[in-house]
């Protein structure tokens, strides 16, 4: 199976980097180069692959745009992402991610060949990518920042009851605030209840139905123009059945007589029309005595008109009130029920409402007190592991203290009564995580931010990455100087650490220090240059073979490269790294499974080699 990880990157018109191509190790790849040569920017285009802010001014001068492309070598996680969005695999299986941002600030992102948000990428970085720089040991201070870290650890045993707690908070703080807005708001409610059982007692005495406005102003143009009416009836009725004095025979006698005619004709085919002329009689009798049912109708309540216009009146003081038809009125009221039952301020609905609240905060105390449970037994997992590292890391009567404590709450809403305490309850629980330090045996714990140097928060930081791979399921991991401020044996032990790490995770380290590059699998230098025809600086990435690794180790050994003291010394620096190597491998246990590919035996054999 391949391993998933980023298998090659490629930066175009990035910084000073003008076009430039890495090749990374599945296991650890190192970059060096001399400050300025634009490590910076390898990073960068990492960045930019993992989604994150573009900027215009990262842009080489001179250029349209940069782009940065990545091939991974995907997860399950990655590929079912580019399936949602439609991305398509290259045919060997890996997943082409690519970022392109113009000189003017604006950015476009592609996965598998198709345009997609830039939010994608992140979300892609969240499965397959992490970037850890100098900014996130700054982070690492921060509480929040610290109990997600634990949280991370502790994996679903953390999650689990979380999810459950967070399930339950949002009803609480829902119920809760519910229950605010009636106490509070009891007058304008009662106020707002008064108009509204006001509006419904008028609306019931006049009872509109559903449509009736329309059918009345019919009915009122028709009883308002009767007159006119019944004498155009009473006309077409003379018309059909004629006058009873037989001046008028009408169409209907007319009809009788034709048919009397054709029917005693004496020919068959005057003869064959007498039937159609059957059914001319009996349609015009039923048209003469439908005329005459109106004209009885038109007769019989002759105060009907009356009774439609004060109708209408009625329904009219309701259309001006509440909407423009009866229907209107009618969706008011109904409206108006269903607000009534939400504003129930009496002392029986506040009570209810009361006790509903205080059950979930028992159900809620309980959900934070399980979470707090999880969180301090991965505390002491955490605490150990890390300080395990850290005796590998040159710190070796050091220790780290996680310490899960309940934030205690203030005059909030939030308040919590969790195993007697008042506590803050949170978004993600009631608890206060902290990293303490003990730097040396006899030194009291002190918070990070104020018991760590900057070179022992380095050490801190990748020894708590260390005891985090095996919870982690991000496959590439990225440091960018984490070994700022570190020289001398930590450094060693933070290259081993590194290679370690590389066990069972991708790792791309930028450095400057010798001692972590010697332990690489592969090894990029970023070399600068010129254009040649202008002072302008460009740099480019290439991969070291064994003999130029040896030369830029002992240029990072305070710039001896060209003397055979200081290759000497790169090699026997690389040496000693291929030594640690086989032996980490041969531990039975540690923070990282090792690994025991051919590729990677191969590699302790050649030390040396990029």
């Amino acid at each position: 199976m391949v391993r998933s990880m980023l298998a090659e990157m490629r930066i175009q018109g990035l910084g000073v980097i003008s076009d430039a191509t890495l090749e990374l190790d599945p296991g650890l790849t190192v970059l060096t180069g001399e400050t300025g040569a634009g490590k910076t920017m390898v990073v960068t285009g990492l960045s930019l692959l993992g989604g994150g802010r573009a900027e215009s001014s990262r842009v080489s001068e001179g250029v349209a745009k940069a782009v940065v492309e990545g091939r991974f070598a995907a997860s399950h996680g990655a590929l079912g992402l580019a399936e949602e969005v439609g991305a398509e695999p290259d045919d060997d299986g890996t997943l082409i991610a690519a970022r392109t941002v113009s000189a003017d600030g604006r950015s476009r992102a592609h996965l598998g060949g198709r345009s997609v948000p830039v939010g994608v990428l992140g979300r892609l970085a969240e499965a397959q990518l992490a970037v850890h720089g100098q900014n996130d040991q700054l982070r690492l201070l921060r509480p929040a920042d610290q109990r997600a870290l634990l949280d991370r650890f502790a994996g679903d045993s953390v999650a689990k009851p979380l999810a459950a707690y967070r399930e339950v908070r949002a009803e609480w703080q829902e119920v809760g605030a519910e229950l605010v807005e009636r106490r509070d708001g009891a007058r304008r409610m009662a106020q707002e209840a008064d108009m509204l059982r006001h509006g419904l007692t008028e609306i019931e005495a006049v009872d509109p139905q559903p449509g009736e406005d329309r059918e009345l102003v019919d009915e009122a143009r028709r009883l308002t123009a009767a007159d006119d009416l019944r004498a155009a009836a009473d006309a077409a009725r003379l018309a059909l059945s004629g006058s009873e004095d037989g001046e008028h025979p009408g169409a209907t006698g007319l009809s009788g007589e034709a048919r009397h005619l054709v029917a005693s004709s004496g020919d068959g085919e005057l003869e064959g029309l007498s039937g159609r002329l059957d059914e001319v009689l009996a349609v015009l009798g039923d048209v003469s005595a439908e005329l005459a049912g109106y004209l009885e109708r038109l007769d019989a309540d002759p105060t009907r008109l009356e009774t439609v216009l004060a109708r209408q009146a009625e329904l009219k003081a309701l259309t001006r009130k509440y909407a423009a038809d009866t229907d209107g009125v009618i969706e008011w009221a109904e409206n108006a029920r269903q607000r009534l039952s939400g504003l129930d301020t009496s002392d029986e609905a506040l009570a209810a409402l009361a006790a509903r609240r205080d059950a979930l905060a028992v159900d809620l105390a309980g959900h934070a007190e399980e979470l707090s449970t999880a969180r301090t037994e991965a505390a002491a997992r955490l605490a150990t592991a890390t300080t395990a590292e850290l005796a590998g890391l040159a710190m070796k009567d050091a220790s780290l203290q996680v310490t899960v404590s309940p934030r205690e709450a203030g005059a909030d809403a939030d308040a919590l009564t969790v195993s007697g305490c008042r506590c803050h309850a949170g978004s993600s629980g009631v608890d206060e995580v902290e990293l303490r330090l003990v730097p040396h045996a006899g030194a009291s714990a002190q918070p990070l931010h104020k018991g760590a140097s900057g070179g022992e928060l380095s050490r801190v930081m990748l020894a708590l990455e260390v005891a985090l791979a095996g919870s982690d399921p991000v496959p590439t991991m990225v440091f960018d100087e984490v070994d700022a401020g570190v020289g001398g044996r930590a450094a060693v032990e933070i290259g081993r650490r590194l290679a370690k790490l590389a066990a069972s995770h991708q790792v791309v380290v930028v450095t400057h220090l010798p001692q972590v590059a010697a332990y690489a699998d592969r090894h990029l230098v970023v070399q600068k240059g010129t254009d040649g025809t202008a002072a302008v600086t460009r740099s480019s990435v290439r991969r070291l073979d064994d003999a130029e690794r040896i030369a830029e180790l002992a240029r990072m050994l305070a710039g001896l490269d060209d003397t055979d003291t200081g290759r000497a010394h790169a090699e026997e620096l690389l040496a000693a790294a291929a030594a640690h190597r086989e032996s980490d491998r041969a531990e039975p246990a540690g923070a990282a499974t090792p690994k025991s590919t051919p590729k990677r035996r191969r590699t302790a054999k050649n030390s040396t080699g990029g």
